[in-house]
């Protein structure tokens, strides 16, 4: 077989042939004779050699990861939402639906590190909570990420959206601090030297190009930035709940416009080159708070600014699927929907749930919390021609999965250093309607805002705090100065899928199976088969009531 040529060098020789030559004889349908111009042989060429571009891509699919902020289990309403969600349901319809899907954690940042590195975030320094925008960068430039492994793969990799791991900003110097252009100067953030590039940002830890805001959208400093670098100077104080530097032009209700665009160019400009696959990682900021639909979308649901937020964030979707199919990209692109935690409580839970929407859907609790409302989130997959269309799955899969399904993906998980993705098992072969192997995850730890832990084994989950371990009832404090509350939550998931019957004192050997396992998890570095790794300091969390009944959770 020959080698391939580059595309240049064939569409130059086909514009080096004489009419004569171009006029050759092609058989139609009913055995016509025709002839065509010099114009259409080469357009005839240049699609020959596209399609040759395509066939080397397909062997490495281009990847879009899209991770909503705040949207629960039953925000969808192929879901049972009350919102339309038309292009999320179309995910649904051409792809597969997880049923039992979680993220790391039950808020924002642990369950990005997770995304982005495969590894669960309280190994790293992140033992509890999360980052705030003048956080210093939680993933080391020195760990092997998602998309650092995908670009040394030959992927080009970008990120649209909210970051929320932190960056190192460049300061002014001799400790100067700015003043507000006008009006009154609040909030941190006024010593940054907004002119340079941060550390520690997207492109430190393997994305080829970046466009993003520094972490949640009530956070400051309010500013863009690309490639690292902000475009423009935070003068002027703005509040999206917390008040702070913002650049004079940036607005929250601007932000998933924003994103959309900023995501359809990045696809435009790499479907110019097909032979190289992409990732694309589209964090949006929506439906967590400031909750501010735009102008277009607001009063288009019936349940107010919340549902109008939904259905934009499903219109973000919408536009993503729109540039895949202008290009004729679909069937060679993964796009995965889900979401960083369960639905917030400042959505208003209950009003919703009073006009008929659940947006954790019948699970117990919310963002914040171990219990199953706080991780238990959407998870779409859609890969036409391979993942069967309207197809669901109720295999036990967590975030962290990406960086392993995505190796498993291009026939790299051989590859994966011992030292990365020590959490990270694929789900591949589920996507691919086969049966369950070892590469399947044998448990998954949860984890909440306070640092509690949870760990679900089969139809088993264990939670060793007597409260949710986050904002919804029992709050931890109120938890541990009841009496009446056992240390730990023994839930058979199959059978009470709610939550409500702890069986601890009836399963005491169960409760000590699953402590002993999730100890040796924590000690271990890792929960995939490999040499034991270091983590960065021990998860030290626990209660001193859990570590004397449990001494084997003590560093």
């Amino acid at each position: 077989m020959c080698p391939l040529q580059s595309r240049e060098s064939i569409t130059l020789k086909a514009s080096r042939l004489s009419d004569r030559e171009l006029l050759l004889p092609v058989t139609g349908n009913r055995g016509m004779e025709m002839s065509m111009s010099s114009g259409k042989i080469i357009a005839v060429v240049i699609g020959f050699v596209l399609s040759l571009g395509i066939a080397h891509a397909a062997g490495k699919p281009n990847v879009v990861f899209i991770l909503a902020d705040d949207l629960g289990y039953g925000d969808l309403s192929h879901a049972g939402g009350r919102a339309a969600t038309p292009h999320c349901d179309r995910l649904a319809r051409e792809g597969m639906r997880f049923t039992d899907a979680h993220t790391t954690s039950s808020v924002c940042t642990p369950t990005r590190y997770g995304i982005l590195t495969g590894r669960y975030n309280w190994r790293s320094t992140l033992k509890k909570g999360v980052l705030w925008g003048l956080s210093e960068p939680l993933v080391s430039p020195a760990r092997l990420t998602t998309p650092r492994f995908l670009q040394q793969n030959g992927y080009h990799t970008g990120v649209v959206g909210k970051w929320h791991l932190g960056l190192k900003w460049q300061m002014l110097p001799n400790g100067e601090k700015r003043q507000a252009k006008t009006g009154p100067t609040k909030g941190d953030g006024w010593q940054i030297d907004y002119g340079k590039k941060v550390g520690g940002g997207p492109l430190a830890i393997g994305f080829d190009e970046s466009f993003i805001i520094p972490a949640s959208l009530d956070m400051f400093p309010y500013v863009y930035l690309k490639n690292d670098k902000p475009p423009a100077w935070a003068t002027v104080t703005k509040a999206f709940h917390r008040p702070g530097p913002c650049a004079e032009d940036f607005e929250a209700v601007h932000c998933l416009r924003d994103f959309a665009r900023e995501a359809n160019a990045f696809i435009d400009a790499r479907a110019k080159e097909r032979d190289k696959p992409f990732f694309l990682y589209l964090p949006l900021t929506s439906p967590h708070t400031p909750i501010v639909p735009s102008k277009r979308w607001q009063g288009k649901s019936s349940l107010g600014k919340y549902g109008d937020f939904l259905m934009e964030t499903d219109w973000v979707v919408g536009e993503v699927l729109r540039a895949l199919d202008r290009h004729r990209l679909a069937k060679d692109t993964v796009v995965i929907f889900t979401a960083d935690n369960g639905c917030s409580p400042a959505a208003k839970i209950p009003a919703l749930v009073a006009k008929g929407h659940k947006p954790n859907g019948d699970w117990r609790g919310h963002k914040a919390d171990i219990f199953e409302g706080g991780h238990r989130t959407p998870f779409l997959v859609r890969w036409p021609g391979r993942v069967k269309a309207g197809s669901s799955s109720g295999q036990t899969i967590c975030t962290a999965d990406l960086f392993a399904t995505v190796a498993d993906l291009i026939g790299k998980n051989a590859a994966t250093p011992a030292n990365a993705a020590e959490d990270s098992f694929s789900f591949l072969p589920a996507l691919l309607g086969q049966a369950a192997n070892d590469k399947a995850r044998p448990f998954t730890i949860h984890h909440s805002i306070n640092g509690s832990f949870a760990i679900r084994r089969g139809k088993w989950k264990l939670a060793l705090c007597p409260g949710s371990g986050g904002w919804s009832t029992p709050k931890p404090a109120a938890a541990r100065k009841n009496k009446s509350l056992p240390l730990v939550q023994l839930y058979d998931l199959e059978a009470d899928p709610a939550e409500q019957n702890n069986l601890q004192a009836k399963r005491p050997e169960l409760v000590r199976d699953l402590v002993a396992t999730l100890a040796k998890a924590i000690k271990n570095g890792r929960t995939t088969p490999g040499p034991i790794q270091s983590n960065e300091g021990h998860p030290d969390t626990f209660s001193q009531k859990l570590l004397t009944a449990h001494p084997t959770l003590a560093q």
